[in-house]
């Protein structure tokens, strides 16, 4: 089985939960290569949807930040050459209420949170369990046939349809494990 807990619960709660799992941060506070997990990790030539594009960026979530639009504040190229890991996020404080994310980087529209996660998170997530990190979920595979996998993740929340809590990357690793996510890379919106 594969189970999705909060990074901040304590240790002792959770190998008294999971005695026997093989338990995994792969949050950007992980240890290699599940660090690679990660949305803030940069990958790098990370095509940033809507496909086809003749724009990359570094991270999964450096497209996410860099895509959203505020009351103040249209998109933040800048987001999607960030190398470290570090000041990634644009938020309310600073910018104002989101108006939504643009649908690409020349886009004119703006899409909905909703819409925004399934065509432009989900997409770039999966492009890169797909092209970037293929030998870390091949061994994965290999451990949950062998014991049980706990996934540490600042989010839980793993319903994709779910939109009052921000979504688990650790739920999206363990929706692609068991093959219940892949086709949303080509749902069409």
């Amino acid at each position: 089985m594969i189970y999705i807990e909060n990074k901040k619960k304590k240790e002792k709660t959770l190998l008294d939960k999971y005695p026997n799992a093989l338990i995994l941060d792969i949050t950007s506070k992980g240890e290699w290569p599940w660090v690679k997990l990660s949305p803030f990790y940069p990958h790098g030539n990370i095509p940033i949807p809507p496909y086809p594009t003749e724009y990359y960026a570094m991270s999964v979530e450096g497209i996410w930040q860099g895509l959203k639009v505020f009351e103040t504040e249209n998109i933040d190229r800048s987001k999607f050459e960030i190398k470290n890991m570090k000041g990634i996020k644009r938020t309310v404080r600073k910018f104002g209420k989101p108006l939504g994310h643009r649908n690409g980087v020349d886009g004119e529209d703006l899409l909905d949170y909703a819409t925004a996660r399934k065509k432009i998170y989900l997409r770039a997530y999966t492009w890169v369990l797909d092209n970037k990190v293929n030998d870390i979920v091949e061994v994965l595979k290999y451990f949950v046939t062998k014991q049980d996998l706990v996934l540490l993740d600042y989010n839980t929340n793993e319903d994709l349809e779910n939109f009052t809590k921000p979504l688990s990357h650790a739920g999206l690793v363990k929706k692609y494990l068991i093959k219940k996510y892949p086709e949303l890379a080509t749902f069409d919106i």
